[in-house]
């Protein structure tokens, strides 16, 4: 049973606050009859506080939810941010695993989106342009001669929705966010809903949905930055990295695939069996010299349906600490963060240099809409985008 605690005078937070409280279920309603607005569990199920105020004056929450076993992950209504994961060591002692700021004008002025959703569409679209049903579209041109990420106000940088849902597995928010007919040259209303879940299992859910009123493109994702040794703590090149994935597509200069589905076999690229990271980041090879490092995508070993399959495991030797990752997507782009340059100060009040922090992300692969062997990314009218990817948390000692 929940005990829930009321925080925050109603009157500092703003009408938003009440219009929250009236959906949301149990007994954080006591909280309105008590006119508070910040409702917090003793000891699990989801606080909210607020986390400030976007340049127009629309607030911001952030949401964390708690599992039996202790463990946690924080969420902004901004960008639908991770903010925090924290997960015991093999010794049980609890660290925040993901990179991120400790507060909102930082995500809002500096982030290279940490935690954030990514979309319309996430990862790169060659040219920031691509033909559908004979019509071209045209992007912004935010990364180099290429449309990264959604576009110059991608999903990272709206303010979302968010309410408590009920589900059988364990605390639930759900983020939603309409983006206009034409918002940063893509076509359609897109109604999109995120559901973030944590379970007793100490898995992170992540279901994506989306439906549109014209033909478009969408490929959505969470670019959470890990550090399984603890954010701040330095470098991630000593993790251990799996990846199930014979394949991967190799880019040209500016990162856009080229069209070919390489083998991995005898490449710097082969994390089929756990592998170093460190070992061999810093080869002479020309994909990793175009990436500065791993910047890239793989192709999932999977069966032909839509089933969650293991993409990738990441082990950290010196806490313990493992990270298995399942999804429905066909491929996961592995990014080493290169480009982390110690102009960051993160959570901790340290800064963030390269490799301090790397991005697993399940995708639909870079470029699908000019790649037409690629799998599809087109949604069309009637239609529904439905991606599953779960984030599963352990040590070796357990």
């Amino acid at each position: 049973m929940r005990t829930w605690h009321c925080e925050w005078p109603r009157e500092n937070c703003g009408t938003r606050y009440s219009a929250l409280f009236t959906s949301t279920i149990g007994s954080g309603a006591l909280c309105l009859a008590l006119g508070l607005a910040t409702m917090t569990t003793s000891a699990y199920g989801i606080e909210m506080r607020p986390f400030g105020e976007t340049e127009d004056g629309t607030a911001v929450e952030e949401y964390t939810l708690t599992n039996e076993n202790g463990i946690s992950v924080g969420f902004i209504t901004y960008g639908g941010i991770v903010t925090s994961i924290n997960v015991p060591d093999r010794d049980g002692n609890t660290d925040n695993v993901v990179l991120g700021f400790d507060n909102l004008e930082d995500y809002r002025t500096k982030n290279p989106y940490f935690g954030t959703i990514t979309g319309r569409y996430a990862n790169r679209i060659g040219g920031a342009s691509f033909m559908l049903d004979g019509e071209t579209y045209t992007l912004a041109a935010n990364n180099g001669p290429n449309s990264l990420h959604g576009g110059e106000t991608g999903f990272d940088k709206q303010v979302w929705n968010a309410r408590e849902v009920e589900t059988d597995e364990g605390e639930a928010l759900e983020l939603a966010y309409v983006s206009p007919d034409g918002e940063e040259g893509y076509p359609g209303t897109l109604d999109v809903t995120v559901v973030y879940t944590l379970t007793n299992d100490d898995e992170l859910r992540v279901d994506y949905t989306a439906t549109t009123d014209k033909p478009t493109v969408v490929n959505l994702t969470s670019h959470s930055y890990f550090n399984l040794g603890g954010e701040g703590t330095g470098t991630i090149l000593d993790h251990e990295l799996m990846l199930n994935a014979s394949r991967y597509t190799p880019v040209d200069e500016t990162l856009i695939p080229t069209g070919e589905l390489a083998e991995v076999a005898g490449t710097p690229f082969d994390f089929r069996e756990a592998t170093v990271i460190g070992e061999r980041v810093r080869e002479n090879h020309q994909q990793i010299v175009y990436g500065r490092g791993y910047d890239h995508n793989w192709v999932l070993d999977r069966p032909d349906d839509d089933s969650l399959v293991l993409a990738a495991r990441l082990h950290d030797p010196e806490s313990g600490r493992i990270m298995e990752i399942e999804t429905t997507e066909p491929g996961i782009q592995f990014y080493s963060g290169n480009f982390l340059d110690a102009t960051l100060v993160g959570t901790s009040g340290n800064i963030y240099r390269q490799s301090d922090g790397l991005a697993l992300e399940t995708q639909h692969f870079p470029d699908s809409p000019n790649k037409p062997d690629f799998p599809s990314t087109v949604l069309r009218p009637g239609e529904t985008y439905e991606t599953t990817t779960v984030h599963r948390f352990l040590t070796d000692g357990s």
